[in-house]
């Protein structure tokens, strides 16, 4: 068996072990399976999954293998700044060893918020496959450090095939199976629908928008995500006094 086919193999051997994390079944359950499984077997502290827009300027967490790991995925969207964002948009591993040297420098606020969460390494993965891309897969370590050349080439096999369930959920999706990929993807519309909603009501540009979106979602400790589906739903409206 080619080198390549048997590590996809043994990933998938490891991922139908694992116990998903979530207390419930969720949409994604094989994807935390997956989250878990390469957090326990590299090891890391934690492993998180996010799609993002092609833009790369919008995004969000849809599986993790901890709580930890996912608020870290999603900050990032409230900053727009850190390794899943730069990895998506480059097309190419982001591998940052040192986020209490070179990580502060390159990504101030995120670095800053994984330092209080003990994280001190982070290595972030592209999902694609050619010219198709769906999003990053997050590594996160308590230890500073490179990740060896067998947890590299690990880290890229279960990329590869969180990349793949991705595109079994779409393709489900579109002959009229199982919804996952739209559920969770249902956050692009909302942000999209809030920063509409946000410009029009205070009369600022569309990246006006989101910044305010974005300044009020880190100043209340919340997810984009959530503060997107309260103003859409009418629950919450955006001040002109805020910054």
């Amino acid at each position: 068996m080619p080198d390549a086919a048997a590590r996809v193999a043994r990933a998938n051997r490891l991922i139908d072990a694992e116990q998903s994390p979530s207390p419930e079944p969720a949409p994604f359950g094989r994807m935390e399976r997956l989250c878990s499984a390469l957090s326990r077997n590299l090891p890391a502290s934690g492993v998180g999954v996010s799609v993002l827009t092609e833009d790369s300027h919008l995004g969000g967490t849809i599986a993790a293998s901890d709580v930890v790991s996912r608020r870290l995925d999603e900050l990032q969207f409230t900053l727009g700044e850190g390794p899943c964002i730069e990895a998506y948009a480059s097309r190419r591993p982001v591998l940052e060893p040192d986020l209490l040297g070179h990580g502060s420098a390159r990504w101030p606020g995120y670095a800053a918020a994984a330092q209080d969460e003990g994280v001190r390494a982070v290595f972030a993965f592209p999902l694609q496959i050619g010219t198709a891309r769906a999003g990053a897969m997050d590594v996160y370590r308590h230890e500073a450090g490179g990740l060896t050349q067998g947890a590299l080439s690990q880290a890229l096999t279960f990329a590869d095939i969180a990349m793949r369930l991705l595109l079994d959920s779409q393709t489900a999706t579109q002959a009229g199976g199982a919804a996952d990929l739209d559920d969770a993807l249902a956050y692009r519309l909302e942000v999209y629908q809030a920063q509409g909603m946000v410009m029009v009501d205070l009369g600022v540009s569309l990246d006006e928008a989101m910044a305010r979106l974005r300044a009020h979602t880190y100043a209340h400790e919340r997810t984009l995500t959530d503060v997107a589906r309260d103003i859409v739903e009418g629950s919450l409206r955006l001040s002109k006094d805020e910054p």
